[in-house]
């Protein structure tokens, strides 16, 4: 196998440790890979449609982006199991609402403008219920880490904490982070409940530049999913990149964050344009 160049999208501190690791990982088990890192995922596809990297960690919104510019001739490889069969959870104040009727005409958090899980998809699923985007309910995004798509959490937990304010009505956010604010004290679960859960749909995903052999993608892929998180070495990579399990890519659980950019007119060919929707 060839050296495969990987984007990455530095969201945090750690992406470049964790990256790394799995560099590391990748050259003791007899491959090379190259990570290339990037500060936001419009550079990154950008950087994937040219073929300056090889493959991308892309985050679903980056992936249809991706699968947009290569006309569905885009190949993907693996995923986490934590990517596998999200829900964003539409979260209110107890025994406030009943139904997501109710919140018409009244004001919704969302996290960031191109996050999938905190703006897109829960648009798309407000419409699938109703309520139209720009006509039945007041929309307030927290706009922290555009660019990010959504990996960044500050919108998403500010518009969580806007809800317990009482300055929004209702706020969405991913049912990990939910679960995992409950668990830590973020959320009272006395004074919340999820009103609506979106559908499912599936988060990052490795999507490769068509060019690729698939000899090559085979081989990385491979490895990637030999990751064992009995090994402590290996489980250290894994917990950083939270998950217990690297699976197979599939396409179906994109349908949600596309649905939700055709909805909204194209937004992601409106937002690398440099407009907002």
């Amino acid at each position: 196998m060839k050296k495969i160049k990987v984007g990455a999208v530095i969201y945090a501190p750690r992406v470049t440790v964790i990256w790394e690791m799995i560099e590391k990982y990748y050259k003791d088990n007899g491959l090379e890979i190259e990570p290339v890192f990037f500060k936001d995922y419009k550079l990154q596809v950008d950087a994937l449609e040219k073929g300056e990297i090889d493959t991308a960690w892309n985050s679903p919104l980056a992936q249809l982006d991706a699968r947009l510019r290569f006309g569905g001739k885009e190949k993907i490889s693996c995923m986490r199991d934590t990517d596998r069969d999200r829900k964003t959870y539409l979260v209110v104040k107890k025994d406030r609402f009943k139904e997501i009727s109710d919140l018409k005409g009244k004001t919704i958090g969302f996290g960031a403008t191109d996050s999938p899980q905190a703006r897109l998809i829960p648009i798309y699923n407000l419409h699938k219920n109703g309520l139209e985007f720009g006509k039945d309910y007041e929309e307030k995004r927290f706009e922290v880490g555009v660019g990010l798509h959504g990996d960044h959490v500050g919108g998403e937990k500010d518009a969580m904490e806007a809800l317990l304010r009482g300055d929004v009505d209702a706020s969405f956010c991913l049912d990990l982070n939910y679960d995992a604010w409950i668990k830590d004290g973020t959320i009272d679960e006395n004074a919340t409940e999820v009103l609506d859960k979106t559908d499912y749909f599936d988060h990052c995903i490795f999507t490769f530049n068509p060019n690729v052999k698939d000899e090559d993608i085979k081989e990385f892929t491979d490895l990637m999913l030999k990751m064992d998180y009995n090994n402590p070495e290996q489980k250290e990579i894994m917990d950083l990149e939270g998950l217990k399990l690297w699976k197979e890519g599939r396409m179906e659980g994109f349908e949600q964050i596309t649905k939700a950019n055709e909805y909204l007119d194209n937004f992601i060919g409106s937002f690398n344009s440099g407009k907002t929707v």
